[in-house]
C-alpha cells in the first residue's frame, strides 16, 4: 500500500542555476550531492524542513517540456506555507516573479504561481 509521496526528480536546463534557485532562493536544505561519472550527471537531493522532497538532476542534452499553457503531464508542483503574504514578500526581495495572488473557489484558500529558472510551475498554497 502506497503511504507518501517519496521524492519528486527535476531535471534541470542549467544545474548550477537551479542549485541556487532551490536551495539560496526557495531556502531548501541539501541532502546529498554527487557526481556520476558514467552519465556525466550530478543528483542533488534537496530537503524542505528535513523531510526529503526533491532529486535535482542534470543530464547533458535533456530536451525541452512544454509546461504551458495547459500542456499534459506535470501541472505543477505545490509549496504549503503558513503565512502567503510573507513568503510571497521574502520570494520578491530575491527578485522572482509571481502571479497574483487568488483565492481557490472551493477551499476559500489563497494561493499563486511562480517558475523555477526552467519554467517548471510552482505553487505556494495557504494552508
Amino acid at each position: 500500500m502506497m503511504k507518501a509521496v517519496h521524492h519528486i526528480a527535476i531535471i534541470a536546463g542549467d544545474y548550477e542555476r537551479s542549485k541556487k534557485f532551490y536551495t539560496e532562493v526557495l531556502g531548501m536544505e541539501i541532502v546529498r550531492e554527487v557526481y556520476r561519472q558514467e552519465r556525466d550527471s550530478y543528483k542533488l537531493d534537496l530537503a524542505l524542513d528535513g523531510h526529503y522532497i526533491i532529486e535535482l538532476f542534470s543530464f547533458p542534452g535533456a530536451p525541452q517540456r512544454p509546461s504551458r499553457p495547459e500542456a499534459q503531464g506535470l501541472r505543477h508542483l505545490a509549496f504549503a506555507v503558513d503565512d502567503l503574504d510573507r513568503e510571497v514578500y521574502r520570494l520578491k526581495q530575491k527578485a522572482v516573479e509571481l502571479e497574483e495572488i487568488r483565492i481557490d473557489p472551493y477551499t476559500g484558500k489563497r494561493f499563486t504561481f511562480f517558475a523555477d529558472p526552467d519554467g517548471l510551475p510552482l505553487e505556494l498554497y495557504e494552508i
